[in-house]
This record gives structure tokens, C-alpha cells and sequence, in this order.
């Protein structure tokens, strides 16, 4: 009988790490898919016959959508689960994109984009579901990797669509193609026994669950055991941690509650004003926690690098007479360079001992010094230097800031935490288009110029508030 629980141990951390495995190939393939349609929207709505400002107005729509649902949809994904909340998400999307392959009109075209602008958070619960399987010393590895199978997704989506497009009715078969991937990838999330990489979570990170689980494997004290683990029932959570080590009897009771609330504080059948109040209750914490620095801080730098890509292309063209196609070169070398950092990543947080603080500062300032390099640079070597580090620099910053987040705030609202902080960088999209058409009234270094004073002003802020931070002082949630 010890046996047979020992070999339950053994296989659970095999078990999730496929789990795992899995959600990076959701990532690469929800990327991959939308990169396909991004590049195309514009050039349809045109041949749909919508002016300039039309369609201007039509593509913010996506934009506004994320800035509200982002924080909404991740808090409920903390009141349901990670299942239920990323299945409703891949399956709307998906929705979506199937409607944007029969849209023949502006109309159509619009409300093809509510359901993908409500719903497409599906990269953001992911994150959140691995933020829920690996231990906190685990998770900048693990983030790092998926951030990078998702930047591959990104980088071979378009060469996809730029094929498919050149195909009659081109448009269309990218967007069903799209719609089908999101079915793939809600039909991989049915299947992941989520509960069992939750269970082998609790035993790796609970100091009770793992000297049970030995005691089990070691002695023949099973009675003690057993009521160790029935009278633990603090955390549903915790719970399925400890007993999942008892015998294939309570796995299989446990891999019964795949769909069940060890995934969330309500049921998805539970009513609708259930899980409404839970969600207010959840962003009503965060919004008045005293986590704003690190909000304001992901705000600054969020505008500071959205204003370096803005007028890139123009500014490449304007300054060193470089050609459209060289451009594209170049935004894919840095693109590629963005998603090999993510394995980086580990090496990196362990080379600094984990001390994320201080790791976000220098990623900061060296994104800060290289924006600037950018913008005073004489030669285009000198953009080509910048362009290479600031990759790999930003990649590190926004794993590190994600990660800062999560201590902060606590595993128990990683959706929520992760949803605002996309709410955040949805609030950059919106500021760094009317900053940059106004920066660049001056100059075309106008943009960058002014991403290096936002830049700085992080800068500012990391240095005020990290010694809080690095006392590890805990959000007041």
C-alpha cells in the first residue's frame, strides 16, 4: 500500500509538468492565430469601404472593450476557475473570429470585435493558471517560457496569413483558420487534468503536506495520516493537496472535481449575482490596496516603449533613408530576439537570487538608456544595438513587474492582479497614439524622446518605493 502511494507521488510532478507543457502550446497557438488576422483588419475594413476615421473609431473599439473586461474577466476567473473561465474565453473568441470571417459589412465587422474584445484573455488566465502550479521561485522560469512561446506564436503568425491572404477569399480563410485554432485550443483545455498539477502544487509548497506525504511513503502510521488529511478542510485547495497523497481511492476522487471549486470560490452554476459579487468584492480589494505604485510604475514604462515602436518605420525613413522592407528586418530580428529572451529569463532571476526588485530597476534603466541611445543615435548601427538589447531588456521587465505583482498581492487573485495589470497597459494603448501624433509634431525623435522622460519617471518611482519592496512589504488585500 506505501508502495502504490510513493509511485502516486512520483508520477504527480510528471504530471504537471505536462500540464504545463500544455498551456505553453495553448500560448504559441493563441498568438499564432490572432497574429494572422492583426495585420489584415486594417486592409478589410478599407475594402469594406469605411473612411479613415471609420475605421479609426472601429479599431479603438477592440482597445476600450479590453480596458474594461481585462480586470472583470480575471477576477472571475479567481470566482470560477481556470478552466471554466478559459474555456468561455477560447470559446468566445473564437466565436468572434468565425463571425469576422463572414462579415461583408462595417456592421458585422463591429460586432465580430465585441466578443474577442470581452473575451480574449484567454494569455492572461493562462498566466494566472501557472502562477497557480508552480511555486513562487518556479513561476519567473515558467513565465518566461510560456512569454516566449507565445512570442513565436506572434512571429510565425503572419508569414500564415501574409500566404493565406494572397489566396482568393484570403481574409476569410485567415479568419476561419483563426476561429478553428481557438477550437484546438479550447478542446486541449478540456482535457488537462487541472486538478491533479493543483494537488502536486500544494504538496511541493506545503511544509504539513510534504512531511504527511513522506510519513506515508516512510511508515506505517496510515491512520495518522488519514486524519491529518480529514481534518484539514481550512482551504478546499489545501485539502485536495494532502489527500491527494492517500491512494489511488482519493485521487480518483479528486480527478471527479476536475470541474468542481477546488478551481474557485463558486461554482459556475452557482447564480449569476453569486459570481458578480465576488468579482466587485475581488477588484474592490485590489483597486483599493496600496499596490498603485506598482500600477503607475507598469503605466510608465507600457507608454515609454509603446512611443519607441509608434514611428518606427517613419522615423527609420526620415532619418537614415531606410527603406520599408530593411525596416521589417529589423522589427523581426528584434521581434525574435523578444521572444528567444524569454528563456533568459530563469538564468537571469536566479543569477540575481530572485530579488525581483532590484532586477526590474536594472531592466528599467537599461531600457531607459537604450530608448535614449535610439533617439540621439548618428548611425543606424547605433538603432541596430539598441534595438537588440531593448528586446531582451523589456522581456525581463514585464515578467519581472508581473511577477512583483503576484508577490505582492497574493496567488489567491492572481486573475484579478494579472487583469488589472493588463487593464493597465490597455489605459498605454489608448494614452501613447495621441502622445505620440503630438510628440511628433516637433521631431521625428519626438516619441522616443518623450518614452525616455516616462522612462525615467519609473525610474523615479523604482527608487522611491523599492525599499518597501524590498522589505517585502505585502499588498493590503
Amino acid at each position: 500500500m506505501n508502495n502504490a502511494k510513493c509511485s502516486i507521488l512520483n508520477q504527480l510532478p510528471k504530471r504537471r509538468t505536462r500540464i504545463i507543457q500544455c498551456v505553453y502550446v495553448v500560448g504559441f497557438m493563441d498568438l499564432f492565430g490572432v497574429s494572422m488576422i492583426i495585420p489584415l483588419l486594417s486592409h478589410h475594413v478599407k475594402d469594406l469601404g469605411a473612411s479613415p476615421t471609420v475605421a479609426g473609431l472601429v479599431g479603438s473599439t477592440y482597445g476600450i472593450l479590453q480596458l474594461f473586461s481585462s480586470t472583470i474577466v480575471g477576477s472571475w476567473s479567481d470566482v470560477v476557475g481556470r478552466r471554466y473561465s478559459l474555456l468561455t474565453c477560447l470559446l468566445l473568441s473564437a466565436m468572434g473570429y468565425g463571425l469576422l470571417g463572414m462579415s461583408t459589412s462595417i456592421t458585422l465587422f463591429v460586432l465580430a470585435r465585441i466578443p474577442v474584445g470581452l473575451f480574449k484573455h484567454s494569455l492572461s488566465i493562462c498566466r494566472a493558471l501557472l502562477s497557480d502550479l508552480v511555486s513562487e521561485a518556479e513561476r519567473p522560469l515558467v513565465m518566461g517560457h510560456f512569454n516566449a512561446a507565445s512570442s513565436v506564436g506572434f512571429i510565425l503568425g503572419p508569414v500564415v496569413g501574409g500566404y493565406l491572404t494572397e489566396q482568393e477569399g484570403g481574409f476569410y480563410t485567415s479568419s476561419f483558420t483563426c476561429a478553428a485554432i481557438f477550437f484546438l485550443n479550447a478542446g486541449l483545455v478540456w482535457l488537462l487534468p487541472l486538478s491533479e498539477g493543483l494537488s502536486t502544487h500544494t504538496d511541493a509548497n506545503s511544509n504539513s503536506s510534504s512531511s504527511i506525504s513522506k510519513a506515508s511513503c516512510h511508515s506505517k502510521h496510515v491512520t495518522s495520516t488519514t486524519q491529518n488529511c480529514s481534518g484539514r478542510n481550512v482551504d478546499n485547495r489545501n485539502a485536495s493537496g494532502a489527500c491527494a497523497a492517500e491512494g489511488p481511492a482519493t485521487l480518483g476522487k479528486n480527478q471527479q472535481s476536475w470541474w468542481g471549486e477546488d478551481w474557485g470560490e463558486v461554482s459556475l452554476l452557482q447564480p449569476a449575482w453569486r459570481q458578480l459579487s465576488s468579482v466587485g468584492s475581488k477588484i474592490r480589494t485590489v483597486a483599493s490596496s496600496n499596490m498603485w505604485d506598482l500600477f503607475l510604475m507598469r503605466l510608465f514604462m507600457a507608454i515609454s516603449i509603446m512611443l519607441y515602436y509608434s514611428n518606427f518605420s517613419l522615423a527609420m525613413e526620415e532619418r537614415f533613408m531606410l527603406k520599408p522592407k530593411a525596416t521589417g528586418y529589423l522589427i523581426s530580428y528584434s521581434s525574435t530576439l523578444g521572444a528567444l529572451a524569454g528563456f533568459l529569463v530563469g538564468p537571469v532571476t536566479r543569477l540575481y537570487r530572485n530579488n525581483m526588485v532590484v532586477l526590474l530597476l536594472h531592466s528599467t534603466v537599461l531600457t531607459c538608456c537604450l530608448i535614449l541611445l535610439y533617439t540621439v543615435g548618428p548611425t543606424i548601427w547605433h538603432v541596430v544595438l539598441s534595438s537588440t538589447f531593448i528586446a531582451i531588456s523589456t522581456t525581463i521587465g514585464r515578467t519581472c513587474i508581473t511577477d512583483l505583482e503576484l508577490q505582492r498581492g497574493g496567488a489567491q487573485a492572481s486573475g484579478t492582479l494579472i487583469g488589472a495589470g493588463q487593464s493597465v497597459t490597455a489605459v498605454g494603448r489608448v494614452l501613447a497614439p495621441l502622445l505620440s501624433g503630438l510628440a511628433q509634431e516637433f521631431s521625428p525623435c519626438g516619441p522616443p524622446s518623450l518614452g525616455v522622460g516616462l522612462a525615467l519617471a519609473a525610474v523615479a518611482l523604482l527608487v522611491v518605493r523599492m525599499p518597501k519592496w524590498g522589505k517585502g512589504e505585502k499588498a493590503e488585500l
